[in-house]
């Protein structure tokens, strides 16, 4: 079982292709692009975290088309109305801390400046940004517009990230001057 991350896929929604400048001339190509490429990297025992924005309409009818287990974090676009009738998610959070192999990950929609375990090496994954908010050495952008339109694993995340700037950690236990 590999573990993959995603986020923003937006799937079904207009106009994310020109807010965005994807490369895609309709819903109908933007989708079947995502889910093919989804398709080729993920087999149906693997495991997807989806950092939110997964579909701008029904969650249902997409799940059905991905392979994996499927666990969502919740985003601004994942509407209770648009979520509740999708019983193939395997779990649905707001933010969830996770371990995969002995990497800690903090998983949330939007980015945060701090997080548990930040001091100590866990790293922060999120979407929301479209790639327009750069991450450093332990915090990236999954979404879909920075990795091809594709779900990644931690070892791509993890390459990524040491080409990031260092990150500069706050101290928690003192006030900021």
């Amino acid at each position: 079982m590999t573990v993959f991350f995603t986020a923003d896929t937006h799937l079904g929604h207009k106009n994310i292709i020109t807010s965005t400048n994807r490369p895609f001339k309709s819903v109908a190509e933007m989708d079947s692009a995502i889910v093919k490429r989804w398709n080729e990297r993920v087999t149906p025992q693997d495991l997807v975290y989806h950092l939110g924005d997964f579909a701008f309409d029904d969650h249902a009818p997409y799940l059905e088309l991905l392979n994996e287990q499927k666990h969502l974090i919740l985003g601004n676009h994942d509407h209770s109305d648009r979520v509740k009738k999708a019983t193939r998610w395997q779990g649905i959070r707001e933010l969830k801390e996770i371990k995969v192999g002995e990497t800690k990950i903090v998983l949330c929609h939007y980015a945060l400046r701090t997080w548990n375990g930040s001091h100590r090496g866990a790293l922060q994954l999120y979407g929301h940004s479209h790639g327009g908010l750069a991450g450093d050495s332990q915090s990236l952008d999954v979404g879909v517009d920075c990795w091809d339109f594709r779900p990644v694993t931690l070892d791509e995340i993890k390459e990524r990230l040491a080409t990031m700037p260092k990150r500069v950690e706050l101290d928690h236990h003192r006030p900021s001057e």
